[in-house]
């Protein structure tokens, strides 16, 4: 019997026919993953009349030959074809199985008609910048249509096959991610996390269960490793031996300051400065003697002089200068020629300080360190010296999620709302005013909110009549109209 051989222009064809298939069928998962996703997370697809989204699916055979094939979800405003504006939720996929797609929030070739202002908060690109790896990109302006992609990403070798549709699109996405596989856990996972992004932006959710799908996406993106603030600040202290604790009120400085010096075991100096602090108050001067009847001074050591003499009497102790609000102080005036000595290296020279009568120094002993706290909300202050800067370590303490003990109680919702707020609407300075942790510890639900109502509503009240955080006036008012009953506006 004679064998025939298949016509291999029918066997071609089957296999271009399968690989169509298994393209199509991917891209079909993908899709109905991303509308479950987007009910999951509060876009309610039922309702005629007020829709989340329109979904664009431009994923046809000439489109995937690298012809700007995508799809996704756009503004519930714009028409289900041609060019659109403002966000959307993008994917841009492969035309052939085991190639890495890129996951976008993109916006449409026509800019912006109203999402301009959401553009410019900085919580949303805040909360993308966290769902990208080194595999990814992120502008630093999400208004920003007009730069394009890096050539990380238009010339990354692992996206030639779709290489023109991205540059199609360089300029108008402000994030995106390369996904090398998209039905992978992994790559849901980046999927899905993209998608809560842009539920958030869109405002999907509506109750609780919807919060805490979009949390549970963005859960393993956007948790970081808990850290004891107080073993990396020990640490750093016997590194740098001079350091300034800085944040936010009620982040626990100068709780973590007492608690490093506790942990190390030192003998602790404590003072706080003031706007009248002084050279004399702080090194070294005379008083009037009120206790003679006739009028004489005496001599007075600062707490400066005090703890040094201590260190230098005392080597085999360690000595701790606490400075409470360093910044409060006129720093130039109040340390004067001790300034020299703050070098954590310094080697003992030939020029000596004189630090009181009989008592002069050339290099700050080993044993001895300093701690000072500065309270970045008090935006009277000056602008901390550069020379100061130089010479201490600095380290930043942020509001967190604490435990506390009984019968105090932390207000984590409470810490949550506030937090979200900050880090939706704040810039990076005005982050520096979110309060403290310290804020929301309390005995009762009523200690809980009068705290509310005499220590955070004045504090938020007084940001907002100095222009600080405008564009979170109704969320800040909607909280506290909410919560205890009181508006920011009457």
């Amino acid at each position: 019997m004679k064998l025939t051989r298949p016509n291999l222009k029918v066997e071609i064809i089957a296999e271009t026919i399968n690989n169509s298939q298994t393209k199509s069928m991917s891209i079909e998962n993908i899709r109905q993953f991303i509308k479950e996703k987007a009910e999951l997370f509060g876009a309610k697809t039922d309702n005629e009349f007020n829709k989340p989204y329109v979904e664009r699916n431009n994923t046809g055979l000439d489109a995937l030959k690298d012809n700007g094939a995508f799809f996704g979800f756009i503004h519930p405003e714009e028409e289900p074809s041609g060019p659109y504006h403002d966000f959307s939720f993008v994917i841009f996929p492969s035309s052939e199985k085991g190639k890495a797609w890129l996951v976008c929030l993109g916006v449409g070739s026509l800019g912006f008609k109203n999402d301009y202002e959401l553009a410019t908060y900085p919580g949303l690109r805040r909360l993308f910048s966290k769902l990208v790896n080194e595999k990814g990109f992120c502008k630093t302006d999400f208004s920003d249509i007009e730069t394009s992609l890096p050539k990380s990403i238009t010339g990354n070798p692992n996206l030639q096959h779709i290489k023109n549709t991205i540059k199609t699109y360089a300029k108008v996405l402000p994030a995106c991610q390369i996904v090398e596989d998209p039905e992978s856990e992994e790559g849901e996972k980046i999927i899905a996390a993209f998608l809560a992004g842009y539920a958030k932006l869109r405002d999907w959710p509506s109750n609780k269960d919807h919060r805490k799908a979009v949390s549970d996406a963005l859960e393993p993106f956007l948790k970081s490793n808990a850290i004891d603030e107080t073993e990396e600040v020990k640490n750093l202290l016997n590194e740098r031996k001079y350091i300034i604790l800085q944040g936010p009120p009620g982040t626990g400085k100068t709780r973590t300051a007492k608690c490093v010096a506790d942990k190390i075991g030192a003998k602790t100096f404590f003072t706080q400065f003031h706007a009248e602090t002084s050279y004399s108050d702080f090194i070294f001067g005379i008083r009037p003697d009120t206790e003679n009847k006739e009028l004489r001074y005496k001599e007075n050591l600062g707490v400066f002089s005090e703890a040094l003499k201590y260190a230098n009497e005392h080597s085999n102790e360690k000595v701790i200068l606490i400075i409470d609000e360093i910044n409060r102080a006129n720093l130039s005036n109040v340390l004067g020629p001790v300034f020299y000595l703050f070098e954590h290296k310094m080697d003992a020279s030939n020029v000596e300080i004189e630090i009181a009568p009989n008592f002069k120094v050339n290099k700050l002993p080993n044993n001895f360190f300093v701690i000072a706290t500065m309270n970045t909300a008090d935006r009277s202050l000056a602008v901390v010296d550069f020379a100061l800067r130089r010479r201490f370590a600095w380290y930043t303490l942020k509001p967190k999620i604490i435990e506390v003990n009984k019968p105090n109680k932390f207000y984590k919702e409470d810490f949550l709302i506030i937090q979200e707020i900050f880090d939706w609407y704040a810039s990076s300075e005005e982050l520096n005013l979110q309060p403290g942790q310290g804020y929301f510890i309390a005995a009762s639900d009523e200690e809980m909110k009068n705290r509310i109502r005499y220590e955070i509503f004045p504090l938020i009240k007084e940001y907002l009549q100095e222009g600080i955080l405008r564009n979170a006036k109704e969320e800040f008012n909607n909280f506290f109209l909410t919560r205890i009953n009181l508006s920011l506006f009457e």
